[in-house]
């Protein structure tokens, strides 16, 4: 197969064309851009459609409008762009419809600034709209995770009937590096295949309705609950990490996306010091790898969190570990990336302690 040397934003939107993806809805933020501009140049020439919308919010409803036909389509976006499209995302989340939205996270909160931050994790991962709903999430760490991601993320989306998220940053979107794609193909999907879209019966099938509103509250409880059981099958078939160096590891660092590549920098140079540290990443933000994270600090002493944020995994980690271990944090936030060497400070200060 062919490597290409490309950005992380534009591997993401040639994976997302490849995953047969043929409409794209978005409006131009810092540090996502280049997906829309890749877009606009690549989806015409397949036959796809791009649109620039009018605003966040114009963009998050024609990806509603086009999911309901069952037609594969995306929308991507910054940080407080993706705050501005959660109204649509809940209501697709209530009319159980799959589509896939990247955000390319930078600093917060309000304008913020441009540069990479990991501080939309909770948005992400608990509070993505109103109401009782959850969305899958995927943390890649590389580029070419960006590309394997997207295809996962369209295929699951559809399976589970539920909007899937690539959950990145401005690290991962501007940095290049050589990806290689699954196939040199272009996928077509066929929407026919969804028997709940409203693409035409040809009076062969009943009348489908898309809808969010339901009035009666019995009716609208009974769906929920119904959505829940769904999720409780995802859990049990969707939670991915990555265990590095963990077997006899006395330290383990929690850290995910671009940041567990430098804790992986200090993992290794902890070892050449002496000190027995790992690294779990967790891949699938949500559902999170509960199964994962326990098994990797089932020899460890304490955990240490390190995130470009104040601190939001950091509860996840606890839960996973049902609270057995003490789970330290390190973090930078506002657009600042932590380096491995600080990182290497901390893993040093919690192997004092752990001495004591």
């Amino acid at each position: 197969m062919e490597r290409n040397l490309m950005k992380g934003n534009e591997a993401l939107a040639e994976a997302a064309i490849r995953a047969g993806c043929k409409c794209f809805f978005g409006y131009p933020i810092t540090p996502q851009t280049e997906i829309s501009a890749y877009m606009a140049k690549r989806m015409p020439k397949v036959g796809g459609v791009f649109l620039q919308a009018e605003s966040e919010v114009a963009a998050i409803n024609m990806v509603y409008g086009c999911a309901s036909s069952g037609v594969r389509c995306m929308t991507s976006s910054s940080s407080p762009g993706i705050s501005l499209k959660s109204e649509g995302v809940s209501y697709m989340a209530g009319s159980d419809l799959p589509c896939v939205i990247v955000n390319v996270m930078r600093g917060g909160p309000g304008l913020g600034g441009i540069q990479p931050s990991q501080s939309d994790y909770w948005q992400a991962t608990r509070a993505l709209g109103h109401g009782d709903f959850q969305i899958l999430v995927f943390a890649p760490s590389t580029v070419q995770e960006m590309a394997d991601y997207m295809e996962k993320a369209f295929d699951l989306a559809d399976k589970y009937r539920m909007p899937a998220m690539i959950l990145a940053d401005g690290l991962l979107g501007q940095m290049m590096e050589p990806v290689t794609f699954r196939s040199d193909e272009i996928r077509h999907p066929d929407p026919a295949d969804k028997p709940w879209a409203t693409n035409g019966h040809g009076n062969k099938r009943k009348h489908n309705i898309v809808n969010s509103l339901y009035l009666q509250a019995e009716e609208l409880e009974e769906l929920v609950v119904q959505r829940f059981k769904r999720y409780e099958i995802v859990k049990s078939e969707l939670h991915e990490a990555e265990c590095y160096r963990t077997e006899d590891a006395d330290i383990v660092v929690a850290a995910y996306g671009s940041v567990a590549r430098l804790a992986k920098s200090a993992v290794d140079s902890a070892r050449d010091a002496g000190i027995k540290a790992g690294l779990v990443r967790p891949i699938t933000l949500w559902p999170f790898p509960e199964q994962e994270v326990k098994a990797a600090c089932k020899n460890a002493k304490r955990v240490l969190c390190v995130e470009m944020s104040m601190g939001q995994m950091i509860e996840d980690v606890k839960l996973a570990l049902d609270c057995r271990l003490p789970v330290d944090f390190y973090g930078r936030t506002g657009g600042v990336i932590p380096k491995p060497s600080a990182i290497l400070e901390q893993i040093k200060i919690l192997n004092e302690k752990g001495a004591e």
